[in-house]
């Protein structure tokens, strides 16, 4: 009889151990299920929610109030070992603090024929940064005696990042130098637009 009574409880434990292993792999299928079933699930909602970000994008852009470039004098370079012209291009120029300060904010496009000269306060090391700025730009100092400093290449729309002078500058340029062929050392000279129609 315990003999019997033996096999037969071990056979009981055998039966239970593989009824729960049973249970348990059931529930890992169902998580598993589960999971499958909500990333299903995402994948189509992103896919109805991406066109509408989208539209909302396209229609803030194409809401969007852009500042137009505003011409108020001319810029020329002069390469610094021969002092002949490199180019010439059309400014605006930015002398107050409001100027400044809104610089070239909101531009979503710009020619490689102009550019903004900004006119500080005094000569000392100067920065910029590319806040609400969505044009790549080159960012150009200069000297109180118009001599290129200092220029700082291919600047990251939209970054709030500092963008130094390094040395002391009276003058800075924002637009695209460098595509230009304007480098380092190079003068600049400078005329306003009733000066140039005085000249005329």
């Amino acid at each position: 009889m315990k003999k019997g009574s033996t096999k037969n409880i071990k056979n009981r434990n055998r039966i239970d151990k593989s009824d729960l292993s049973s249970k348990s792999k059931k529930r890992q299928n169902f998580w598993m299920l589960l999971f499958l079933l909500l990333g299903i699930v995402l994948a189509i909602s992103f896919l109805f929610i991406k066109p509408d970000f989208q539209n909302k994008y396209q229609q803030q852009s194409n809401n969007r109030v852009e500042i137009e470039f505003k011409k108020e004098g001319q810029l020329s370079f002069f390469d610094k070992l021969n002092s002949q012209l490199i180019t010439t291009i059309d400014i605006e120029i930015a002398e107050d603090d409001y100027e400044r300060a809104l610089g070239l904010m909101y531009r979503f496009s710009m020619s490689d024929s102009v550019g903004m000269l900004f006119i500080m306060e005094k000569e000392m090391p100067q920065s910029f940064w590319m806040k609400d700025t969505y044009i790549s730009l080159d960012i150009v100092y200069l000297n109180k005696n118009l001599e290129i400093v200092k220029i700082q290449k291919n600047t990251q729309p939209l970054s709030e990042e500092s963008i130094p002078s390094i040395k002391k500058a009276k003058y800075v340029i924002g637009g695209f130098c460098d595509k230009l062929n304007v480098e380092e050392g190079d003068i600049v000279k400078y005329n306003r637009t009733d000066t140039i129609s005085q000249n005329i």
